[in-house]
């Protein structure tokens, strides 16, 4: 046979195209496929833990039942005002509504809030910390690396306050960002904010108004501003932590207070 035969013969042959067969008519001789999930050195990590970690930072690890939730405020308090994309940032948007939910969860007997935070917006931290102290359930606040500027009041809302031995504490006046107007009522309006702050941290430590007050407009410690930085034992020499510690004292104590809530429904916790 020539090459021409050959193809011209090709081009003639048509080669049937294989039968058809739909999913449904195929027996089932496999398990069905479990859902696709991802690995991390931790285990398996499902996909709602996956968007926990991105929208939240926080993710039950080891998957373990508990009677104590962790709620970390890291980064900075973002407000009314959102923040570039570089910072780490922890949105009252998304603390608040879980503060609620720990509330009416019968499951969650006690709160541990870690904070690492360089502070933020005013009013949304205040807002956070009136939020924690006005739980039923025990808390017990732990500040790691650094619980500054308005990360004071959200440590000492809790029941009780623990402080890693190298943590610190910046306590400096409030501060105003944008457009200020030289006028006599923006002053009396910092001052009125002033007193909100000053005021709740005495009323949930052991500080005194006069020594914080001290703390907050001393100059000479800051290069760039006036304040203190209180680091491990020193903010429990002020009376604004109640103890030196970490992670085992704070779950510790937690435990303690559950306790007593379980003893003494009703009473103060101390």
């Amino acid at each position: 046979m020539s090459n021409h035969d050959w193809e011209t013969d090709s081009e003639s042959t048509t080669i049937p195209d294989e039968p058809s067969v739909s999913p449904e008519t195929l027996p089932n001789t496999s398990p069905q496929s479990p859902p696709r999930t991802r690995k991390t050195m931790a285990g398996t990590v499902k996909g709602n833990d996956i968007n926990a970690i991105k929208e939240l930072g926080q993710i039950n690890v080891p998957q373990m039942k508990s009677n104590i939730h962790v709620l970390p405020i890291v980064g900075q308090v973002e407000g009314h005002l959102v923040l570039p994309p570089q910072n780490k940032a922890t949105k009252y948007e998304h603390i608040i509504p879980q503060l609620v939910a720990l509330e009416e969860n019968p499951e969650i007997e006690g709160v541990l809030v870690v904070l690492n935070t360089i502070g933020g917006d005013v009013e949304a931290g205040l807002a956070i910390a009136e939020m924690i102290t006005s739980m039923s359930k025990p808390t017990v606040s732990l500040v790691l690396g650094g619980g500054h500027s308005i990360g004071v009041p959200i440590a000492v809302a809790t029941d009780y306050s623990f402080i890693a031995e190298t943590a610190g504490m910046t306590v400096h006046p409030i501060r105003l960002t944008g457009l200020v107007i030289g006028v006599p009522q923006t002053y009396e309006y910092l001052d009125k904010m002033q007193d909100r702050v000053v005021n709740f941290i005495i009323k949930h430590s052991k500080i005194s108004e006069a020594k914080l007050r001290e703390l907050m407009f001393r100059t000479g410690e800051l290069a760039r501003d006036i304040g203190a930085v209180l680091i491990g034992k020193d903010a429990v020499d002020v009376g604004l932590i109640d103890e030196v510690g970490g992670v085992s004292q704070a779950m510790n104590k937690l435990r303690e207070l559950i306790e007593a809530r379980r003893n003494n429904p009703g009473r103060p916790l101390q």
